[in-house]
């Protein structure tokens, strides 16, 4: 099954996060009343741009997205999606670490360009990493305090016989903060200040074209995939939906539902954010850090001290 895994869920994260950017432009248009693109021009897009010449500023240049692309895909194998995960040791220690390099690989292709907007838009991507990491690591530290485990698919699998960990009071608080900090994760509005284009020019990808503009693109679907399902995992019970799928349970088809289950979730979590998205205008840089240091980091916090205390 890991064997299996390895292949397969990077290509249903991918197929999976193309469709997310595809649906969020789309439901952001409808609800400003505007028709918008179809749900797969991310995919055309991404056809368009291999097809296109490519210029390359360095050896640095080219690593940096391709450091990118490879950390969003190494992350991908530590998620379980649906009853599939390829590698169930690290968990969420490396994913910590993990998770950093993808802001790190974009930041790399960005100073070798030597744009004063990419420059810009680098170190307000790494202000905001900073600014949602604090919160974030309060989170999950929070989530292993009180699961006694740092494996993503034990904590899953503790869900599917306890019951989901936003149902459970002690880790209510936990799961607020984290959906307060998903748009963060994911860049949208009002966090969309890295590529803000009527400001910077898009930021960090303001030289990329062909190949580094579909890689980027790529990278940004599976990064999308990646913030949600982290959330669906931890306190949605991933793949679990009182016990439905406990008939089925040893066959093919509790793998393939377990994983449309796992999507339809996520789809869910996509919609909040987009309704978040679609009405608020976008933050300075000092202002989402002031939000992001307040608010989730003090009920993430609040959290943590009610699970230790109530072990």
């Amino acid at each position: 099954m890991n064997i299996i895994a390895l292949f397969v869920s990077p290509l249903i994260a991918l197929i999976a996060g193309m469709f997310f950017l595809g649906l969020s432009r789309k439901i952001s248009a409808r609800i400003q009343w505007r028709y918008g693109p179809p749900i797969y021009q991310p995919v055309i897009d991404v056809i368009r741009s291999f097809s296109q010449k490519s210029i390359t500023h360095g050896k640095f240049f080219d690593f940096g997205i391709i450091l990118s692309l490879s950390s969003s895909f190494v992350l991908i194998l530590f998620l379980p999606i649906g009853k599939l995960c390829a590698l169930t040791s690290g968990g969420l220690i490396a994913f910590l670490y993990l998770m950093l390099m993808g802001p790190f690989g974009i930041a790399l292709s960005g100073a070798a360009a030597a744009n004063p907007n990419s420059s810009i838009g680098i170190s307000r991507k790494f202000l905001l990493a900073l600014a949602y990491e604090v919160p974030l690591l309060l989170v999950l530290l929070t989530v292993m305090t009180h699961y006694h485990t740092i494996s993503l698919v034990e904590i899953v699998n503790i869900q599917a016989n306890s019951g989901w960990a936003f149902g459970s009071w002690a880790l209510i608080l936990p799961g607020i903060a984290y959906l307060l900090i998903l748009p963060a994760i994911l860049g949208m509005r009002p966090f969309e200040v890295v590529g803000a284009a009527q400001e910077i020019s898009s930021g960090p990808i303001a030289e990329f074209g062909g190949k580094h503009l579909a890689f980027y693109t790529l990278q940004h679907a599976l990064h999308v995939f990646v913030g949600i399902a982290l959330f669906v995992d931890i306190f949605l019970g991933g793949w679990t939906f009182f016990g439905l799928l406990n008939p089925l349970a040893g066959t093919v088809w509790a793998v393939i539902f377990g994983i449309i289950i796992f999507l339809l979730k996520m789809t869910l979590v996509l919609f909040i954010g987009l309704f978040v998205n679609a009405v608020y205008p976008r933050f300075r840089i000092e202002q989402a850090m002031q939000y992001l240091w307040k608010w989730p980091t003090l009920i993430s916090f609040v959290g943590l001290i009610i699970v230790v205390l109530t072990k």
